[in-house]
């Protein structure tokens, strides 16, 4: 594991230190939760994006009603 520094206004320190007490959890807990969370928030939001850029792309919704097409003749046989 490696170790990383940084610097955070003091009202969000306090309010980390305040957390962290109430949860009886170290600080860097909380803050590698966190990253996760907003991380992985980050990820989803560009699956988002792509969805609706593929969206717009002619050849993907061919190449997607193709594809049901044939789901649908697996589905009656």
């Amino acid at each position: 594991m490696a170790t990383f520094t940084s610097t955070l206004p003091d009202e969000l320190l306090h309010h980390l230190s305040e957390q962290s007490q109430k949860l009886s959890l170290p600080k860097n807990k909380i803050i590698e939760k966190a990253l996760r969370i907003y991380l992985d928030q980050l990820n989803r939001a560009e699956y988002v994006k792509s969805y609706k850029k593929a969206s717009k792309d002619e050849d993907i919704l061919t190449i997607a009603e193709e594809g049901m097409e044939d789901y649908f003749k697996q589905l009656e046989e």
